[in-house]
């Protein structure tokens, strides 16, 4: 009706078009909002202020096509147009697969989350087109407006500028009423998103990685003493496993998108990962450990396992955080006289790597310059696993002992691509084709690191070596688990959600009897854990991790959006939960989160501040 009303007009306003453009990405975004992404909306009062939220900052991006010109400019109409439609359409694609939205320094480190390829056309969908459906109507509007009107008086510019900034300072001001810690909590993307909705979040996401780079220029020694004083004040226990693996070289493998659910599951009557589950009969198993990385991915774990340390909120500290000081495993373990090494059969800039491993400490970084790499040995990104550690076998012949070294594998990323001579197992039969695909992959890392035991028995590194297998992340978003639910025969639950978060970790020490061990950690943990059975205390190693043998249960196992578990509660998406699924009182998880908000304050100053070069 509007249209034909419209229509029936000669001509529109460069005012009104403004309006109306505003009117149709506002409804947009709403869609966008309740439908695209998943945001757990609390109380009843939040879906106004949901609807409500990008009204306000919609209005005054807009506004710079005519507030500060004497006339309207539509270049900068197209161009704010352009930036909006990129910004939703953006934090949609990412949000599939991350269940995150875009942050500024992941703009700047495009390539490391796939880029263009493979993963994002996986993400994309058909009826995506109807989103931008709004382009012809904006269009057919925008050739109706009057090229007579050019001035738009100061009085409807001051009018049309109060509008907007009195929506942003609503929105704002009732975000901050249902929650105190709105900006305090800034890693808790989706609560802000759901105060400030999308554009303000970003503009506000934008000022803040303005101002982050001045937290190093100003810290002193002084910013250093509560990070220093909170770490020292944590003891840890020991057992009868402390220095169990003295003097051994430690080499771990790092399973890309590797999730626990795969372990001791089959498919059709055979196993996803027949090795690792004889693996785990001789080895000590903890079942139940969680995925902590944020925005850097495999990156994240690599940095956690290494300084004891969170991954930033937004970015990675890999990218952003290379010249820091850090106080890292091979820097401990080269004061025990190991030798310290990487191997990845990808690019060295990846995640910026070539560099963060220096200030970690690391002797030597084998990047693909140092792989016989092939169209015929490759797929999706990179060098298979199985010629990976063929070709690593005999570089870890050559390495000084003890050596301290991670693997890291590459076979197993999203999509889950892989050459039908390559299927050691058939897909699984679910609606959701990532996920039958992902069980293909994942059987193929399986014998990869099977081939590697088996070769690295022959070459005799076997016996003198401490194992570490662990999962670096989730490898099937939310976005996908639903194919996982089938395979598992559980329902989709929040609760069922976060424990699907929990990642394989395996510690195998040739000669040492296996246990299955049920406590909760993360990967935060793995650190601790690793000096406790080499025999090196942990105490004043400036970590937040805890020695998984002895954890504390009632200690949260902290995710980088705030969220938390613990043996009894889960804590998701601003919503306190039993883990028997039943949705409980607020007030059960108020003083987990008040931990939470510590130690990832904490560990942000260390970080941004570059706390450790104060506290050597």
């Amino acid at each position: 009706m509007m249209i034909r009303k419209l229509d029936s007009a000669q001509n529109i306003t460069s005012l009104r078009l403004v309006i109306l453009t505003v009117m149709a990405l506002w409804i947009k975004t709403a869609f966008v909002l309740f439908l695209g992404f998943d945001l757990q909306v609390v109380s009843t009062p939040e879906i106004p202020a949901i609807l409500l939220s990008p009204a306000g900052s919609l209005i005054l991006l807009f506004g710079i096509s005519f507030c500060f010109s004497k006339s309207f400019k539509p270049s900068l109409f197209w161009g704010a147009w352009l930036v909006a439609n990129a910004l939703l359409y953006g934090d949609l694609l990412y949000y599939r697969f991350y269940a995150d939205f875009i942050t500024l320094p992941i703009l700047f480190q495009f390539d490391n989350v796939g880029g263009l390829g493979p993963s994002t056309l996986e993400l994309m969908s058909p009826w995506d087109l109807l989103l931008f459906i709004d382009l012809f109507i904006i269009a057919w509007l925008f050739k109706k407006r009057s090229n007579r009107e050019t001035v738009i008086k100061t009085k409807q510019k001051v009018w049309y500028a109060s509008a907007g900034l009195m929506l942003v300072l609503i929105t704002v001001g009732f975000g901050l009423i249902r929650s105190p810690y709105l900006f305090s909590a800034s890693y808790d993307r989706d609560g802000l998103v759901k105060a400030l909705g999308p554009y303000n979040y970003h503009l506000y996401d934008f000022a803040l990685g303005a101002v982050t780079p001045l937290n190093r220029t100003l810290a002193s020694k002084t910013d250093a003493l509560p990070s220093e004083d909170y770490l020292k004040n944590k003891t840890g226990q020991s057992t009868e496993l402390f220095g169990i693996a003295k003097g051994k070289n430690v080499m771990l493998i790092s399973m890309e998108s590797t999730q626990d659910f795969v372990i001791n599951r089959k498919i059709e009557g055979k196993e996803i990962t027949p090795f690792l589950n004889d693996l785990i009969k001789d080895s000590f198993y903890f079942n139940n450990i969680y995925d902590q990385t944020a925005q850097g991915k495999t990156s994240d774990s690599e940095f956690m396992i290494d300084t004891g340390l969170y991954p930033l909120a937004s970015g990675s500290v890999f990218v952003q955080k290379p010249e820091n000081t850090y106080y890292s495993l091979p820097h401990i373990l080269k004061e025990e006289g190991y030798y310290s090494s990487v191997f990845h059969g990808n690019e060295r800039t990846f995640w910026n790597r070539e560099n963060m491993y220096t200030a970690l400490g690391y002797d030597h970084f084998y990047s693909e310059r140092d792989y016989k790499v092939t169209e015929e040995n490759s797929v999706n990104y990179g060098i298979k696993d199985i010629e990976f550690f063929e070709q690593t076998a005999g570089k870890l012949e050559d390495l000084p002992q003890p050596f301290y070294s991670r693997l890291i594998t590459l076979t197993n990323h999203f999509p889950f691509l892989l050459d039908d001579k390559d299927k050691l197992i058939d897909e699984a039969d679910t609606k959701v084709d990532v996920v039958n695909r992902y069980v293909t992959t994942v059987r193929y890392q399986d014998e990869a690191i099977k081939y590697l035991f088996d070769d690295l028995k022959e070459k005799g590194i076997y016996e003198n070596t401490m194992f570490v297998l662990y999962g670096d992340h989730y490898g099937i978003s939310e976005k996908f688990e639903d194919g996982v639910f089938e395979i598992t025969g559980q329902e989709a639950s929040p609760v069922n959600h976060v424990a699907l978060q929990q990642v394989p970790l395996i510690i195998h020490i040739p000669g040492v009897e296996g246990e299955v061990i049920s406590k909760i950690g993360g990967e935060i943990d793995i650190r601790p854990t690793i000096l406790h059975l080499l025999g090196i205390q942990t105490e004043n190693k400036l970590s937040f991790g805890h020695v998984l043998f002895t954890r504390n249960e009632e200690h949260p196992v902290i995710f980088r959006d705030g969220s938390f578990v613990t043996k009894d509660l889960t804590f998701n998406d601003g919503v306190c939960y039993k883990n028997s699924g039943k949705q409980i009182s607020p007030s059960s998880c108020i003083p987990f989160q008040e931990t939470v908000r510590k130690e990832l304050e904490l560990s942000d100053d260390i970080i941004y501040g570059d706390l450790i070069r104060f506290l050597q």
